[in-house]
């Protein structure tokens, strides 16, 4: 008789590095490809392919910048890939819409990036510090 192996929560979190209530969170969010197998106590244990499309979800994620509602329309148009290595870099839908090259569109240099003012706050208190150990020291 051929088993299946089956991983449960803990596992699945420390191979994809992703906390278990993560995990937890994308269920709800993608039932229709995440479907866990309870156990005794309500322990969920994933089956390897139910691994594998955790895997495709966390890197849309966090590899490809995709949001959560980028995802759920990937699963709706029926372009979800079947592995993470199958998952190539996409326009959005409104450049594919408009669009009459097949390149994905390229970001300009010379946009400024996203500032934060906290970082600059502590940066700012850094230097003045250091002026003033100069200036007294």
């Amino acid at each position: 008789m051929d088993k299946e192996y089956y991983s449960s929560i803990n596992e699945v979190s420390k191979r994809l590095s992703v906390p278990a209530y993560t995990l937890r969170y994308w269920e709800k969010q993608f039932p229709v490809v995440i479907r866990p197998t309870t156990g005794a106590g309500g322990r969920r244990y994933y089956r390897a392919d139910t691994v594998e499309r955790l895997t495709v979800i966390r890197d849309l994620l966090y590899k490809h910048g995709m949001t959560i509602a980028g995802v759920k329309k990937l699963l709706r148009s029926g372009n979800f890939p079947a592995s993470a290595s199958e998952f190539a870099p996409m326009q959005t839908a409104v450049d594919t819409e408009d669009a009459t090259e097949t390149s994905a569109p390229t970001v300009p240099t010379d946009v400024p990036t996203p500032v934060d003012n906290v970082q600059i706050g502590i940066a700012i208190d850094l230097l003045s510090r250091a002026r003033d150990l100069l200036k007294n020291g």
